[in-house]
């Protein structure tokens, strides 16, 4: 058991109140101390009996504190023989779709969730052209080949390659936070089935991925960032007018 938790044990009062209250609270204060970085991934927070103890509660509000917290991926917990909970490591594609989930949950319409998207690629686009390393740019090359390759044929292929190309600029740019919101907002905007993409658009979206990535190349960060913001404000405007919604930019329906 951690030196936090004994810690946290003595300091936390927890006498009385309902079992809800006493999970939510324990699970509360284990969530503040990741926070404030007196957790961190890996620790051991120890066993259902360790955590009763240290806190003073009954090993079923302890039980039920740590499934809230796994629950929300914040702890692994083994069973048996050296098992107990431990603070989990991160898992970027659970956030990415808790946060898409959540879009759906709440409404965004797809000109919002386009406008997020444009802000958090010109701005990944701008840190690729500063911190884009050999194997960054290896990884783009291959995947505007495949385009390249589908380029004309499966459409649904076509549109994937495209897809894994925005978010390769993304991870070129070394951004943990930015990287997990694009493929956040990829679940809800980008589609899996492109009915409306044509051979003339396609050709376009790949003349503005090569052009994107010469400037990556170059170092050029303004003009890395203008363009994305250009190539984002079109596929913003086909995206509005396929969801139905009015559109509100002059751009043209592109991408």
């Amino acid at each position: 058991m951690s030196d936090w938790i004994r810690e946290a044990g003595l300091e936390a009062g927890l006498e009385a109140p309902v079992l809800a209250t006493l999970s939510g609270r324990m699970a509360a204060m284990v969530r503040d101390a990741l926070y404030e970085g007196r957790l961190k991934p890996g620790d051991t927070l120890g066993t259902e009996k360790d955590l009763a103890g240290a806190f003073g509660v009954s090993r079923m509000a302890a039980r039920d504190a740590m499934k809230r917290l796994e629950a929300g991926g914040i702890v692994e917990i083994k069973v048996g023989a050296g098992g107990g909970a431990r603070i989990a490591r991160g898992n970027p594609q659970m956030l990415a779709d808790a946060l898409a989930v959540q879009l759906k949950l709440i409404g965004a319409s797809v000109a919002e969730i386009m406008d997020a998207q444009r802000a958090i690629e010109t701005m990944t686009a701008e840190l690729a052209a500063i911190h884009a390393t050999e194997a960054d740019y290896a990884r783009l090359e291959a995947l505007l080949d495949d385009a390249q390759a589908k380029l004309g044929g499966d459409v649904d292929a076509y549109t994937r390659s495209s897809q894994a190309f925005h978010l390769a600029v993304a991870e070129a740019a070394h951004n943990k936070v930015l990287s997990v919101q694009l493929i956040s907002l990829q679940h809800v905007a980008w589609p899996a089935r492109n009915r409306t993409l044509t051979a003339e658009v396609a050709e376009h979206i790949l003349s503005l991925h090569r052009e994107i990535y010469v400037l990556l190349r170059a170092r050029d960060a303004t003009g890395a960032r203008e363009l994305m913001s250009r190539h984002l404000r079109q596929i913003r405007a086909r995206r509005v007018a396929e969801a139905g919604e009015a559109a509100d930019t002059d751009a043209p329906i592109c991408c």
